[in-house]
């Protein structure tokens, strides 16, 4: 039975119900069944994968759902899941019926366990901790057991707490050191003092996260189950309640606000997903994706932790009037550190999650480089832009600026819309095909250009990194199957071979008076016109270049449950045999790559970041922790300025631009920025060797005759 679905989407970012506490148990439970009842007959019918519910889809909903409800193992204990394991095997036979006998028991004893702990952390942080005990805490809290007992369970709480509080004391110290140094006057507090403040900046924090939880509803942990039970189809299916599915479509339709940061929780944390290009988290240069968010503090005040928040709550503390300072501390992702990042805010212009160009030139010849951040459209109104006409009108004006080469720059891409993919691979050859997507139980469809005028025929490079997924790995991969451009960048692409639909759940129940939230449910796999998949291994570098993410792990491949790699039957297409000299120019890039000292030193720095990916002991003895992190500082000042680079190279805006600018000071500033950051952009600066090297062949054919 095939189903009438809505408009293909490839992303590569998985939107999720903010994982919240509650405490109004069961409000609506005929509307949680009924929501159950409609996600369990769309997955069964219409997702790319045929899954059976059995004692395996059960024993996955067990855990995701204990695990999501309890993370960091705080609530808990291996008596508390002997209990619930009645359910293991047979969750699978209650959703057939709509019940949710397993959801009740376990949220139910969860709220007692959030009562439990507010007495806990309270009687734990009456008193300081004996900071000269040998012990430590492992905070990879996924390979941790749960507690045993109660009486264990304390314990943990107890190890989390002080961690927490030996972290403050050794970052206070720091801080009064540094400001001693610079002024003598400066009054230095004892250990004593210090401890003493920790423990009640602790015991603050810990009071604001429980008032918060008490004030959150039950909604947000049934979402939070109801994804426990999509995610064993694939980890890109996902329920989205009305509140997530509304911040959805403002997303789709590139309407973004506050600091120019896209956030996504992530337990009970807010991460930050993606930075919205020339914005001001982007323009500051401090905040990464995959950074997560601890506190928030508006200028001068101070700072609010919104650990446990809901992601809507998070937000209204982040965003705020254009000109006012916002600092956030933060959790980085790749060394684990903590940082203050202050940011001014600033409008986050529509603008910027547009196509933007640039003109380059090298060694006496103009060269075009074009930013695509995501493959955008607007699906309630396509003849509004989008990222195919934008990019047809860009190459358009940069051929006016006699561009000789051009760079095509989907770094950190996440994907978009499947038909502004086809129209963009479209522009750079004659017809043909650009990719193959399949449904579950039929023959691959090929997908193809129809369009005969070629848009750019000169040389081309695409710059990628690990974060380039879905639609960017689909013209990727069709510019490397046909040849028609060197793929630069890290070794190989995220891997995200699936396509998702959003599926309205009132659309199957119209009757329903009350707003029923969205599905997004991986219906396709989408495959290169070779006939291989992108899902898992992503595109391979033509020339890859060693970055941060050279070892982590990091992709599709290291998510759960990820469909596997496969092939089906390859395209009808040859290859376009338009470079003279294609080979000898990526040979030539990779000896200019090994023998660089700045992508040598990168090279180290990626596997010092990969070894500590690894290290999640901490001392809990105060001396002890104070040693690890003060030879974790040392180690990482080596790498201090290795991606410290300028290049003599001068960026420019093409010409239609100069009166905009006039109009519009906001624009050209955030251009200058970008030209600036370009200057200091070292894989930039290698994709230009490259395309600089790159010569056609004369009276070439871009498609099978």
């Amino acid at each position: 039975m095939k189903m009438k679905f809505l408009f293909p989407l490839l992303f590569f970012t998985i939107f999720i119900s903010s994982t919240s506490h509650a405490t109004t148990f069961e409000k609506d439970p005929e509307k949680d069944k009924v929501i159950l009842y409609v996600l369990k007959n769309i997955l069964t019918r219409g997702h790319y994968v045929e899954k059976e519910l059995n004692d395996d889809f059960s024993e996955h909903v067990y855990n995701e759902f204990i695990n999501g409800l309890d993370p960091s193992k705080r609530y808990f204990t291996q008596e508390d899941l002997k209990e619930f394991s009645q359910f293991k095997y047979s969750i699978d036979n209650q959703l057939k019926d709509s019940k949710i006998d397993f959801y009740t028991l376990v949220y139910g004893r969860f709220l007692e366990k959030i009562k439990a702990a507010k007495l806990t952390y309270a009687s734990l942080l009456k008193q300081p901790f004996n900071y000269n005990k040998k012990e430590s805490i492992n905070i990879d809290y996924k390979k941790i057991p749960f507690a045993k007992n109660e009486t264990e369970l304390i314990d943990y709480w107890r190890k989390q707490l002080k961690l927490q509080i030996v972290s403050r004391i050794q970052e206070a110290e720091e801080q009064q050191y540094e400001k001693h140094k610079k002024d003598k006057k400066v009054v230095v507090k004892s250990f004593k003092e210090l401890e003493e403040e920790a423990r009640k900046e602790v015991l603050k924090n810990m009071e604001d996260l429980y008032l918060r939880i008490e004030e959150l509803e039950n909604a947000d942990w049934y979402s939070t189950f109801l994804n426990s039970v999509v995610s064993a189809f694939d980890p890109h299916t996902t329920y989205m309640s009305p509140r997530i599915k509304s911040r959805f479509d403002q997303d789709m339709s590139g309407k973004l606000e506050g600091i120019g940061a896209r956030l996504q929780k992530e337990g009970i944390y807010t991460k930050i997903v993606e930075l919205v290009s020339g914005g001001p988290a982007w323009k500051q240069g401090e905040l990464e994706p995959g950074d997560i968010i601890l506190k928030v503090a508006q200028g001068d005040k101070e700072p609010l932790e919104i650990v446990g928040m809901r992601l809507d709550d998070a937000i209204k503390f982040i965003k705020g009037k254009k000109g006012t300072e916002v600092r956030l501390t933060v959790k980085k992702k790749l060394d684990g550190s903590t940082e203050v990042i202050s940011i001014i805010r600033d409008v986050v212009e529509l603008e910027e999650t547009f196509v933007k160009s640039s003109v380059v030139e090298k060694n006496g010849k103009k060269y075009g480089v074009i930013n695509l951040p995501k493959f955008y459209i607007d699906f309630n109104d396509i003849n509004k832009r989008n990222a195919a006409s934008d990019m047809k009108l860009e190459i358009e004006r940069l051929k006016k600026e006699n561009v000789e080469g051009l760079i095509v720059d989907l770094r950190n891409n996440g994907g978009g819309s499947l038909k502004t993919v086809i129209d963009i691979g479209g522009l750079f050859i004659k017809k043909g095909p650009i990719v193959q997507v399949k449904y579950r139980n039929e023959p691959a469809v090929i997908k193809n250009d129809t369009d005969s005028k070629v848009q750019w025929k000169g040389p081309l490079v695409v710059m990628v990194n690990e974060m380039s997924a879905s639609a960017s790995e689909i013209f990727a991969a069709a510019m490397q199957d046909y040849g028609r451009g060197v793929i630069i960048g890290g070794k190989q692409t995220y891997g995200k071979g699936t396509v998702q639909n959003v599926l309205p759940l009132n659309y199957y129940v119209k009757k329903y008076p009350d707003d029923l939230g969205a599905l997004k449910m991986t219906i396709q796999k989408f495959y290169r016109i070779n006939g291989g998949s992108t899902q898992i291994e992503g595109v391979y570098s033509d020339i890859a270049i060693p970055d941060r993410y050279s070892y982590m792990e990091f992709g599709e491949r290291d998510l759960e449950g990820a469909l596997p790699w496969d092939k089906v039957k390859k395209a009808n297409y040859s290859k376009i045999n338009s470079y003279v000299n294609f080979n000898e120019v990526i040979s030539d890039s990779k000896q200019r790559i090994n023998a660089n000292p700045k992508f040598i030193s990168i090279n180290e720095y990626a596997k010092w970041l990969r070894k500590n990916q690894d290290d999640n002991d901490y001392a809990l003895s105060y001396n002890d922790y104070k040693l690890d992190t003060e030879s974790r500082q040392n180690e990482s000042k080596k790498f201090k300025d290795i991606f410290k680079f300028e290049s003599n190279l001068n960026f420019t805006s093409p010409k239609y631009e100069s009166s905009l600018f006039k109009k519009d000071t906001v624009l050209k500033d955030k251009r200058m920025a970008w030209h600036k950051n370009m200057r200091k952009d070292i894989y930039l600066d290698e994709a230009l060797n490259v395309l600089s090297a790159l010569k056609m062949k004369e009276n070439y054919e871009l498609v099978k005759k």
